[in-house]
C-alpha cells in the first residue's frame, strides 16, 4: 500500500515510517500542507495519515485541500486534541478515523490495515434504484442530477448502499460512520439522516425501520 505521511516532527514520522515498514506499507513522508497537497497532485495514495497540527495550516482545513485537489484515499488523523469536540470536528471535516497521541504502533499499524481493507472492499460504483454512488471520484447522482454531499453525509450514504437492503441500526452507525464506541446521547445521526434524505429527494431512498434502525430500500 502506497501511504502518504504528514508530520511535522521528523522523529515521529521515522518512527511511524519504520513501524508501518514491515506490514509492506510503503510510506512517503512530508512535514506541513503545502508538501502534503504537492505529493496529493502527483498520484493517487492508498491511505493518508495526518496530524493535525502542522506548521502551515490545520489538519481539518487540509483535508479539504486534498479532496479539492483530487486525493481520494481514507485519511487517519493524528493529534493531541482528544476531546469529544475535536474528535467530531475531525470526522465532520472528512476524516476517515482519528487516533489521538500518544498511541500504541499496534493499535496505529490495526487502524491503517482497517482503513486500507475498507477502501478496497465492495463495488467502486454502487447503484440502487436511480441513485448511483461512485466510491472512487467521491460523487453522487440521482437520475441526470448530481448531488453535492458534505463527507459524513457521503459516508452515511455509502455505508448504507453497501449493506442494503440490509437494517443498520443507530450503534452500527455511529460505530462505522463516526468511529464512536459509545452512544454520544445527541442526534447526530437522526440529523444526518434528515439532511440526506432531504438532499436526496423523492421518492425517499432511506426507510426508517421503527425500533430497529434504517435501510435503504427504494419504494
Amino acid at each position: 500500500m502506497q501511504l502518504l505521511l504528514i508530520e511535522d516532527d521528523p522523529g515521529m514520522a521515522a518512527l511511524i515510517a519504520a513501524g508501518l515498514a514491515p506490514r509492506e506499507h510503503q510510506v512517503r513522508i512530508v512535514h506541513d500542507g503545502a508538501q502534503a497537497l504537492a505529493a496529493a497532485r502527483e498520484r493517487q495514495f492508498d491511505l493518508i495519515i495526518a496530524d493535525r497540527m502542522l506548521p502551515d495550516t490545520d489538519g481539518v482545513a487540509l483535508i479539504a485541500a486534498l479532496r479539492h485537489a483530487g486525493q481520494r484515499a481514507p485519511v487517519l488523523m493524528l493529534t493531541a486534541l482528544g476531546s469529544e469536540e475535536d474528535r467530531v470536528s475531525g470526522l465532520e471535516a472528512g476524516a476517515d478515523d482519528y487516533l489521538v497521541k500518544p498511541f500504541s504502533m499496534a493499535e496505529l499499524a490495526a487502524r491503517v490495515s482497517a482503513l486500507c481493507r475498507r477502501g478496497a472492499a465492495g463495488p467502486t460504483v454502487i447503484r440502487i434504484a436511480d441513485v448511483e454512488l461512485d466510491r472512487l471520484e467521491r460523487r453522487v447522482r440521482r437520475g441526470s442530477g448530481i448531488i453535492d454531499l458534505q463527507p459524513r453525509e457521503f459516508h452515511l450514504l455509502e455505508y448504507l448502499m453497501l449493506e442494503a437492503p440490509r437494517v443498520i441500526t443507530r450503534m452500527m452507525l455511529l460505530e462505522r460512520v463516526w468511529h464512536f464506541r459509545f452512544d454520544p446521547g445527541t442526534n447526530i445521526v437522526e440529523s444526518h439522516v434528515s439532511r440526506l434524505r432531504t438532499k436526496l429527494g423523492e421518492p425517499a431512498l432511506i426507510q426508517t425501520v421503527r425500533g430497529e434502525g434504517y435501510a435503504v430500500r427504494p419504494v
